[in-house]
């Protein structure tokens, strides 16, 4: 079993962590490659086993065969190794280092079970639907598409904006917000929970539009089905606007006519077979907890 073990930031708190998961992988028999800028901050400060490999990007996939993809981090982190993993339909196990961690499932104290588990296939695959942004204007490159969202927003301190949008070429509404987020099931934990959207399970077949501080009241997150084509066009007082696919962003104009759909190809993450989606956001979002009495 060949690995990929993928971060961005070491930091000194994580150290003993990470060591248990290269003590875990040597245990097993499970080579390790790391991710060419990490393994740099890992040199001198863990015990690395002599036949690690080094992962460069994308272009690897198409002269190894990786079993697993680990990250080890936040959300955050699986977002970014969405941009090299691509279409190579390599699973992702998320190792939490961070905080909430909807994705990114494994607790650090599980770092040994999770790695056995996986070794012995005691695990699940769950597909994991993303966006995708196009465009009339160049923008994002070849890498353009979303594990959560895409969103367009207003800049730095400027007046709302106007955003006409259209589903399948049907006028919807023109949305006078801060902006508007195209969310996955995956992302309706995030940014777009955080505007007041629904949860979505996972493999629901939908995507959510949440408008971010709208100025009528009245409009609300709508849920829509996954085959819709959400297009848009945006005007404001500023010249600029922001657009982002999860944690990458670029400033686009009014020029910039935008279609959101589902990308041909969507993200693949271990789901170790004692944790589910409901007990990940019960347990992130505390719910059934009574903490009033806890000392």
């Amino acid at each position: 079993m060949q690995v990929v073990v993928y971060s961005k930031v070491l930091k000194e708190k994580d150290i003993p962590h990470i060591q248990h998961l290269f003590d875990a992988l040597h245990e097993e028999g499970i080579h390790a490659y790391v991710y060419a800028p990490y393994l740099e901050q890992l040199k001198g400060e863990i015990r690395l086993p002599a036949q690690v490999g080094t992962f460069g990007g994308y272009l690897d996939f198409t002269t190894h065969k990786f079993d697993f993809f680990i990250t080890l981090g936040g959300d955050g982190t699986i977002l970014a190794a969405t941009t090299h993993i691509r279409d190579s339909k390599v699973p992702i196990l998320g190792i939490n280092l961070g905080r909430l961690g909807f994705l990114a499932s494994i607790e650090k104290k599980r770092i040994h079970d999770a790695i056995k588990l996986l070794k012995r296939g005691m695990y699940s695959i769950q597909e994991r639907s993303m966006l995708y942004l196009e465009s009339n204007l160049p923008i994002f490159g070849e890498i353009r598409f979303a594990l959560n969202d895409i969103t367009l927003l207003k800049r730095d301190t400027s007046s709302m904006i106007t955003i006409h949008t259209f589903i399948n070429g049907a006028y919807l509404n023109s949305y006078w917000a801060d902006g508007i987020i195209v969310a996955t099931p995956t992302g309706s934990t995030g940014y777009s929970l955080s505007c007041g959207g629904p949860i979505i399970f996972p493999n629901s077949g939908n995507f959510v539009l949440t408008p971010v501080a709208p100025h009528n009241l009245n409009v609300r997150p709508i849920v829509i089905s996954e085959t819709s084509v959400i297009s848009f066009e945006i005007e404001g007082r500023a010249e600029n606007f922001l657009c982002t696919l999860d944690s990458r962003f670029e400033t686009i104009t009014a020029a910039h006519q935008l279609a959101v759909r589902k990308n041909d190809f969507g993200i693949r993450l271990v789901q170790l077979h004692d944790v589910s989606f409901m007990d990940t956001i019960r347990q992130k979002l505390a719910w059934g907890s009574d903490t009033r009495n806890d000392e």
